[in-house]
């Protein structure tokens, strides 16, 4: 969808983010799920919501300047800046298995970077090192805000978080508004064609449903598992990416390398999960 819609990623994030908040102010207020925020929590919030507007427009500027699978693939490296910042932030050990494990995702980024021919990349991808830049830059951030949103969802509604967090968003990116406007006077700021509809999608469908749900599994799940499922992500966008814009076509050996490291590693840390769980059970059936 990000690559589908015409508009910049700036734009593009500012009418997501106004879309979401608009449609779950209206399930909040039906469903009667709002909450008052402590003073120290509103921050917290009003932070996160920044650093999702943040996020977003690195993600989709890396989307529109190199492409989806890059975008993609550069999102997957979450798990080893969350395996770093959960236990700084939250005062707790390090692992080293999944320290290492992540290790390996940066590693792909590595080969994507370096060993994509620049026969390729000067041809269809003019600012690839900007876009590869930009994508990680979006999965250091997604690794933050799912850090600093672990203990919120334990206290309020996933629906009212999100809410705040998208209205927090928006709002930042409006008052830069008129500084993107004065330093891009020559973008366009309304949707074209089938823009509309896909960002009523991509409001409703994968922010509204995909962020309530990724909040409410953060009750119960750590952050660094939340990642994981991030990293699945990068399957099937790559997939559907190639199927849909032919993306294979402007990629080269460098990439496919780093993805089998990345996969590599999503592999092994889903069977370390698994092996945890499956510890904790025995203990618990001795217990």
């Amino acid at each position: 969808m990000g690559r589908a819609i015409s508009l910049s990623a700036p734009v593009l994030v500012w009418y997501r983010m106004l879309l979401t908040a608009i449609i779950l102010w209206a399930i909040v207020s039906i469903r009667r799920e709002w909450r008052v925020y402590s003073r120290a929590d509103f921050r917290r919030v009003s932070g996160i919501g920044v650093m999702f507007a943040i996020h977003w427009v690195a993600f989709y500027g890396s989307v529109k300047l190199a492409n989806a699978s890059i975008a993609m693939i550069c999102l997957a490296t979450s798990s080893i800046f969350t395996a770093l910042l959960d236990p700084l932030m939250n005062k707790g050990k390090f692992n080293n298995k999944e320290i290492f494990l992540s290790l390996l995702a940066v590693a792909g980024v590595f080969c994507i970077y370096f060993l994509q021919p620049s026969v390729t990349t000067s041809h269809s991808m003019p600012n690839f090192e900007w876009g590869v830049l930009l994508g990680l830059i979006a999965s250091i951030i997604s690794a933050i805000f799912t850090v600093f949103n672990k203990p919120l969802t334990a206290r309020y509604p996933a629906r009212f978080l999100v809410f705040t967090e998208m209205g927090t968003g928006f709002l930042f990116l409006t008052l830069l508004a008129p500084f993107y406007i004065f330093y891009m006077p020559d973008e366009p700021l309304l949707p074209q064609n089938f823009d509309l509809l896909w960002l009523v999608l991509l409001a409703y469908c994968c922010t509204v449903w995909g962020q309530s749900l990724a909040m409410t599994a953060l009750r119960t799940l750590s952050p660094f598992t939340i990642s994981l499922s991030v990293n699945l992500e990068p399957v099937y966008g790559i997939v559907l990416a190639f199927l849909i814009y032919q993306e294979n076509e402007q990629l080269g050996y460098g990439f496919y390398l780093g993805m089998i490291l990345i996969f590599l590693s999503m592999i092994l840390q889903v069977v370390l999960v698994m092996r945890q769980k499956r510890k904790a059970r025995l203990l618990a059936l001795k217990a």
